[in-house]
């Protein structure tokens, strides 16, 4: 392997500190779960796996050719994902208070009906779009990945998401009433878009 454990922790964090930020995802496990209970959300969580574990890969065989052809690319692509990291932590913290909302059509009953609103949903969310095609090169250099490293990474980015979206499932109730809360939501949206913007600071600067 060539990355180092420095770098899966950071990246880990990173991830982290994404599920932490609410968003599409969040929405949609809150919706099936207030309609459905644990039984209804957990399929849409495994359904956020698929995209989770499709983006990463897409992500490093895509910046790789790119690096093939434009030696500089991965340079610039460092501040593209300080940048990118920077921005979606002042845009939460711009946004902190507004209510997080449901949408009932993600409330289909049956299995089925959530894994694909899952699929759906992290295929479309625009800020997984950006964390994975703009973040991710950031943390590693993707000319040099090994078969070892780019399964690493794909495990890392699907157990983080799946094993919070799976505790958020399971207490979707309490948390459904603790995000309703202006205060509570204002303090997760600004400690989250704080942590973001140090997270961009620490990759453009290492």
């Amino acid at each position: 392997m060539t990355i180092t454990a420095y770098q899966m922790l950071l990246y880990s964090g990173a991830l982290a500190i994404l599920f932490l930020s609410p968003g599409p995802v969040w929405a949609a496990l809150i919706a099936r779960g207030l309609s459905g209970g644990f039984h209804a959300a957990w399929p849409l969580a495994l359904g956020v796996v698929l995209g989770d574990a499709v983006w990463p890969v897409i992500a490093v065989f895509g910046v790789s050719w790119l690096v093939s052809v434009y030696a500089d690319f991965l340079l610039i692509l460092r501040y593209v994902a300080m940048l990118v990291f920077v921005v979606m932590g002042v845009m939460l913290i711009r946004q902190a208070g507004r209510e997080i909302g449901t949408d009932s059509r993600l409330t289909a009953p049956g299995m089925w009906a959530g894994f694909s609103a899952g699929v759906l949903i992290i295929l479309s969310n625009p800020k997984a779009v950006l964390f994975y095609m703009g973040v991710l090169p950031g943390f590693f250099d993707v000319s040099v990945l090994t078969g070892m490293d780019i399964a690493a990474i794909v495990t890392a980015s699907i157990l983080v998401p799946l094993i919070g979206n799976l505790i958020l499932a399971a207490f979707v109730g309490k948390l459904r009433s603790v995000l309703t809360s202006a205060r509570a939501l204002w303090r997760i949206n600004v400690g989250s878009g704080i942590s973001l913007i140090l997270v961009g600071f620490v990759i453009g600067l290492t």
